[in-house]
């Protein structure tokens, strides 16, 4: 079993896009204890979601001096915003052998989703990371841990090899399906190292039940 970790901002969050964002942002030395305590782990995996800045000014080059890879899952619609990743820095991360993943149009839900939100989140969206980035796309993560039968149905149409969750617990290696664990402003780099190094637990049980569900509703 293995266990992922998804980060998402890095630092200080300056201007929330939504309500609540700023928690998923955490502290930059904490961040890098975190890495170094990955760096001696050959079971665990990194993600960054919705392609902020700091994946590129901060985690880049902090992996890099680690010897770590990460896949990273930006939005097609924010390419153009200041405060997020460009297609220049999505191809220098393809560059220094990191992954590109897709996040969707929006950070909308998927879930509920009609068949024209679908075709942008799931379709659109790939096309115009793949031509941003310069690569193909295979992998997707769900904005805000959000999903249903009807999108990993159509996930699977769409051809996506790997998905991502954030139930928050361990997965197996070679899982379609990925749950992870959301790395918050709340946490240290002691909590990090207990998800990594500890066993599942009642809390596991609960999410896996909690994912069981949502996979059929």
């Amino acid at each position: 079993m293995i266990v992922n970790l998804c980060f998402h901002g890095i630092g200080v969050c300056e201007r929330e896009r939504e309500p609540g964002e700023a928690k998923y942002w955490i502290a930059e030395d904490v961040f890098l204890g975190v890495l170094d305590v990955v760096a001696e782990s050959d079971d665990v995996r990194l993600s960054f979601d919705d392609g902020n800045r700091s994946d590129a000014d901060i985690a880049l080059p902090a992996l890099r001096d680690r010897g770590l890879t990460a896949t990273f899952f930006p939005l097609a619609g924010r390419l153009d915003d200041a405060a997020s990743l460009a297609a220049t820095d999505l191809r220098a991360l393809r560059g220094e052998g990191m992954s590109i993943g897709s996040h969707g149009w929006e950070h909308v839900p998927w879930r509920g989703l009609t068949a024209a939100e679908a075709d942008r989140e799931f379709l659109q969206a790939r096309t115009v990371l793949e031509e941003a980035s310069g690569g193909t796309i295979t992998e997707a993560a769900f904005p805000l841990g959000r999903y249903d039968r009807a999108a990993l149905r159509r996930l699977k149409a769409a051809g996506y090899r790997t998905v991502y969750t954030s139930d928050r617990f361990k997965a197996r290696p070679s899982a379609w399906m990925q749950a992870r664990y959301s790395v918050t402003s709340a946490d240290t780099v002691e909590s990090v190292t207990r998800i990594v190094r500890g066993r599942a637990g009642l809390h596991e049980a609960r999410n896996l039940l909690a994912s069981s569900v949502k996979r059929i509703r």
